[in-house]
């Protein structure tokens, strides 16, 4: 590749990154793709890996493995701290730059705690493979302690599982939980029934997948009761601490608290300087380019891109994906001469969320479906969507077992220091 040909640098390797990249494979630019991990995380699933459905190895591949056949990427394991949008470079933390003709940032989401960051060490969050394997040893930990603790408040506590937000990951995390507790884990221990086990679902509206239709929200709620899952709504959380969780004028006492209510952007916006919304994502112009300079773009949930009707595009896979498309489009038309404005339009292909290992809701708009038809086609759906045969067929083969069994091989509790013993 000619080192003087157009230099396209990536600050993220997730699904719009990716996408993007590989869209822009037949274009005459070098690449440069930066990420602070080594791996591409399929999101969707990472709440199995949590509740030790999958390993960290079946949704997750190293990102120089899926480019290794792109010679003209070069793939970098770096922190980005800063851009400096006049001189065109990327500022990594380690004081070195990236200099770029096309910058597009697709840095992702981390999580808000809405001003009270001092809740997170008690109710962490779900990002990253770090976050699934630290609250798969909360959780598990939890059921360890309670075979051990004599003090029955303090064994009820450890025995009651609280999740903050009722979107998507919320009803798919208490709904996994209520399984592993009820099904997987039943019988054995000796000194705890882990079927007694609270799992309670705290949503601050009147009623949990609120982007859903109202009928498919209500068949969520009451297959989640139907797995033993308690749902507390209308109450926002006003403190979150060792000692468990307050909601409106209720003190609910949970040594396991999972936060899945709400999602801040990257600090694109800080490094670039430029205006954002409420939750940090980037206020880009029509086309996902950053007002002022033309030639960087942002996109997947670092950026605030605002649909027909007002509301915003969400912050999902098909998304992202769509946007690195438009925005690798964008890029050839320029290089091609074309320098009129294309700005992006989303298609939604519905919303999906499932309710344990035999439920699932799914709202095409123009097709609503429940129960096991849903989460089959919710589990093709993302069978369809992993990286490789091999990943494919270990899901698979995975769901398969806890389908015919309950049983769940992925309940290793790693990350602890043998010195504490």
């Amino acid at each position: 590749m000619n080192r003087n040909s157009h230099h396209v640098v990536v600050v993220g390797a997730g699904f719009g990154g990716l996408e993007f990249t590989r869209a822009l494979a037949d274009a005459s630019v070098r690449i440069t793709m930066i990420d602070k991990r080594n791996h591409h995380l399929f999101q969707p699933l990472l709440y199995q890996v949590a509740t030790t459905a999958l390993a960290t190895s079946e949704i997750a591949w190293p990102i120089r493995h899926l480019l290794r056949k792109r010679k003209d990427v070069t793939t970098l394991l770096a922190n980005v701290n800063g851009v400096d949008r006049a001189g065109k470079n990327v500022l990594l933390e380690d004081g070195s730059a990236i200099a770029y003709d096309t910058l597009v940032l697709a840095t992702g989401a981390r999580h808000a705690y809405f001003g009270h960051d001092e809740w997170e060490p008690f109710a962490p969050g779900l990002k990253t493979l770090e976050d699934a394997t630290a609250i798969r040893r909360r959780i598990l930990l939890a059921f360890e302690q309670a075979e051990r603790e004599t003090d029955p408040a303090r064994r009820w506590a450890l025995l009651t599982l609280a999740i903050v937000g009722g979107g998507p990951t919320g009803v798919e995390l208490a709904g996994t939980i209520a399984e592993l507790a009820h099904d997987a884990l039943r019988g054995e221990f000796r000194n705890i029934d882990t079927g007694q086990a609270r799992v309670v679902l705290i949503e601050a509206g009147d009623r949990i997948l609120a982007n859903f239709a109202p009928d498919l929200s209500a068949y969520a709620a009451k297959a989640l009761e139907r797995l033993g899952v308690t749902i507390e709504l209308g109450r926002a959380v006003t403190r979150c601490d060792a000692e468990g969780v307050v909601f409106g004028d209720k003190q609910l006492a949970a040594k396991t608290i999972l936060w899945a209510a709400g999602v801040a952007a990257s600090p694109a916006a800080e490094w670039l300087g430029t205006p954002a919304d409420r939750a940090g994502r980037v206020l880009v112009e029509p086309d996902l380019t950053v007002p002022g300079s033309p030639e960087i773009f942002v996109i997947g949930d670092a950026a605030h891109v605002p649909r027909p009707d007002g509301r915003l595009v969400p912050g999902v896979a098909p998304a992202a994906k769509q946007e690195g498309r438009h925005v690798a489009a964008t890029l050839k038309a320029r290089l091609a001469g074309d320098t009129s404005p294309r700005p992006f339009r989303y298609r939604h292909d519905g919303d999906l969320a499932t309710i344990g290992k035999r439920a699932a809701v799914i709202d095409f708009g123009w097709m609503k479906l429940t129960g096991w038809p849903a989460w089959w086609l919710w589990g093709l759906a993302h069978i369809y969507f992993l990286i490789g045969f091999r990943n494919r067929l270990a899901v698979s083969l995975s769901w398969l077992w806890i389908y015919a069994t309950g049983q769940r091989s992925a309940r290793l509790i790693t990350q602890g220091d043998d010195d504490k013993g």
